[in-house]
């Protein structure tokens, strides 16, 4: 189970961590990106924790599934209906309505590796607080 501080500390980290990426990558940022980015760092959080059986690649696959979907349903808000033009990838191969396309894709399938181990640390370091320990595992009396 996850704990409630976990999930919010983990959203938080996602939605700074992506607009520094972005702000890194092509120098500028939106407020929705950190939205979609803590979004997609729970979701990713998540699906490491209670998808544990599944292979590392796996895990990799389902989160860069997860990073395309929320981009294809955030540009679908923010870019066309609200117009206000965030980004677009209508000069990319195969791109889909200029919201996702498979190189970003891929980018996401590569950052979804070290953020599964990212994941990985956080979850270890919330579990090792005494009290989150306590109220998660009671003793028998």
């Amino acid at each position: 189970m996850v704990h409630k501080k976990e999930l919010l500390f983990v959203f938080c980290v996602g939605a700074v961590g992506y607009c520094l990426l972005e702000v890194l990558w092509r120098g500028t940022t939106h407020w929705t990106m950190a939205l979609a980015g803590g979004i997609c760092f729970a979701g990713i959080h998540l699906t490491n924790i209670y998808a544990s059986g599944l292979s590392l690649w796996r895990k990799c696959l389902v989160g860069a599934a997860l990073i395309t979907v929320v981009e294809l349903f955030t540009g679908i808000v923010v870019n066309l209906w609200l117009h206000w033009q965030v980004w677009d990838y209508s000069g990319q191969w195969l791109n889909f309505f200029g919201q996702v396309c498979p190189l970003f894709s891929f980018f996401w399938l590569a950052l979804t590796l070290p953020l599964l181990f990212f994941s990985s640390r956080i979850n270890r370091i919330f579990w090792s607080f005494p009290s989150h320990q306590k109220a998660s595992h009671p003793k028998k009396p």
